[in-house]
């Protein structure tokens, strides 16, 4: 299964309609969250990627919530969003989880949720599955431009226990594009660009 990958467009239309080409050759597009900027313009961006040929899997960042993210992809067909839950597609689980985790600075506009709150959401996911979540997991692609972690040990805790088979994110911009691993499971913090992974 080939695999588009991206996070943190922030209303980027060139970027999104980039990755609509892209996606010409995927067979599973993944957004890591972070559509919109501060909850505005969301529907902007999904408007533009709604065209893309291929299943989409979509998690909202800290920048839109799950609810607004779930009511602009209500009419794009192909979209799979998800928060605390999965879907099945061509017989892989990919689970989702949004939002900015541990809770950010920027106020009450943010999505945010607790490290407790995080380790909550993740539960029901299963052994296996593909993780995208907004936010990355402690001490992995989670670098900030001061040098400071900003990862979730929630996020951590369930990629130690539970093997994902691959963990999609983004949130620290700084860390775009990069790659790490925990055990066996390859961490990819993507960016705006794309970034492609095989199954």
């Amino acid at each position: 299964m080939k695999l588009l990958l991206f996070s943190d467009l922030h209303c980027n239309r060139q970027a999104a309609e980039n990755l609509v080409q892209l996606a010409e050759q995927a067979d599973v597009m993944i957004g890591a969250g972070d559509f919109a900027i501060q909850r505005k313009r969301l529907a902007e961006t999904i408007d533009v990627l709604r065209d893309a040929s291929c299943p989409a899997v979509l998690v909202p960042g800290n920048g839109e919530s799950f609810e607004e993210l779930r009511q602009a992809c209500r009419s794009w067909e192909h979209s799979h969003v998800l928060h605390g839950t999965s879907a099945v597609i061509k017989e892989v689980t990919f689970f989702g989880l949004g939002g900015g985790i541990p809770t950010t600075p920027f106020g009450p506009w943010s999505y945010d949720f607790s490290e407790s709150e995080a380790e909550a959401l993740l539960e029901p996911m299963i052994d296996g599955s593909v993780l995208v979540s907004h936010s990355p997991p402690w001490q992995c692609v989670d670098v900030d431009g001061t040098g400071t972690h900003r990862g979730s040990t929630a996020i951590r805790a369930s990629i130690e226990t539970k093997h994902p088979r691959l963990v999609v994110c983004g949130h620290v911009h700084d860390s775009w594009r990069k790659t790490d691993r925990i055990g066996d499971t390859i961490i990819i913090n993507a960016g705006p660009d794309g970034m492609w992974h095989t199954l």
